[in-house]
């Protein structure tokens, strides 16, 4: 299982920082969230990966649980990625209505005036 996750974010990386690096703002967006998410699996993996442990006390054995922080933040990061995402969906929905591009080389090469 853990190298399973470990071969999972290590693509998810891998496609994010690809992404990046074109020059299209909607592959820019798409990249942004791979990162996330992969950071988010990283984040999780991190946290002890158990089948069947609950992170409740008085639910078993303490050696049994499975730590709740990770989780915490994981949702946490969720909500706010999902926000970010949202804003610059729309600040590049409103880039392209004004230079009818989204290539940001033909965007930094128009004259705003």
């Amino acid at each position: 299982m853990t190298v399973v996750m470990a071969i999972v974010v290590g693509a998810l990386f891998a496609a994010g920082t690809y992404l990046l690096l074109r020059r299209s703002a909607v592959h820019i967006i798409i990249g942004l969230a791979l990162l996330g998410h992969a950071t988010n699996l990283f984040v999780f993996a991190m946290g002890w990966l158990r089948q069947g442990g609950v992170p409740l006390i008085g639910s078993g054995p303490t050696s049994q649980m499975a730590d709740p922080l990770p989780q915490a933040l994981i949702l946490t990061a969720i909500v706010i990625g999902f926000a970010t995402q949202a804003f610059v969906l729309i600040l590049s929905y409103r880039a392209h209505e004004e230079t009818g591009t989204d290539d940001l080389d033909q965007m930094k090469a128009e004259d705003p005036s």
